[in-house]
């Protein structure tokens, strides 16, 4: 099987998140995606990050249409800072027979050598950039994805998907002053959002 891990903070999850999945599902002959929301964060500030519960809770909201897609706890359970390389030695040793991706946002592609074991990332999984902000070029990407897998190996795709130009940093601000957000998020994951007074 082909199985793909998309984790991230999720805070909250909006329409760009969805857009990344889709674009790999359409893309890729995927039969299985994962997605985790992260316990702490290693490379953004955790200051307000809403609650594990409720940013899962989210997570299956917003991809509840997508039938190949499970929206995991794992992360969440872990104790410390949610590295990316410990979640795929995880899923590796759980499906040692299948092949696995790791989707991941164009700025995180980026700042991959900064990550914790980044090299052993690469021997774990096929990486999966996905761009969907309108500044990011596809020559650029690609070169530095060039440039890792000459330096480290590995296999990295490049995928391109409609831009979305907004950030949960925003959102979250946008949602503390009351304006309208249904173009950024799925409506019921606004409605959860108010229901549950999140980011107020």
């Amino acid at each position: 099987m082909n199985i793909a891990v998309y984790g991230g903070t999720f805070n909250p999850v909006h329409k760009g998140h969805y857009n990344c999945l889709k674009t790999a599902l359409d893309s890729l002959s995927l039969d299985k995606v994962i997605v985790l929301p992260d316990r702490i964060p290693p490379h953004k500030s955790a200051q307000g990050l809403t609650s594990g519960k409720d940013r899962l809770n989210m997570c299956r909201i917003a991809f509840k249409d997508l039938d190949k897609v499970s929206v995991s706890d794992w992360e969440l359970k872990q104790q410390g800072k949610s590295y990316s390389v410990i979640t795929l030695r995880h899923f590796h040793e759980k499906y040692p027979q299948d092949k696995l991706y790791f989707i991941m946002g164009s700025d995180m592609l980026l700042s991959f050598e900064s990550w914790f074991e980044y090299k052993e990332i690469l021997t774990l999984a096929s990486l999966v950039c996905v761009s969907r902000e309108n500044s990011m070029t596809r020559e650029k990407l690609e070169q530095h994805a060039q440039k890792l897998m000459q330096q480290n190996g590995g296999e990295i795709l490049i995928l391109e998907t409609e831009p979305f130009e907004i950030s949960s940093t925003k959102l979250r601000k946008m949602i503390n002053k009351s304006l309208d957000c249904y173009c950024y998020l799925d409506k019921n994951v606004v409605k959860y959002i108010k229901d549950n007074n999140l980011y107020v």
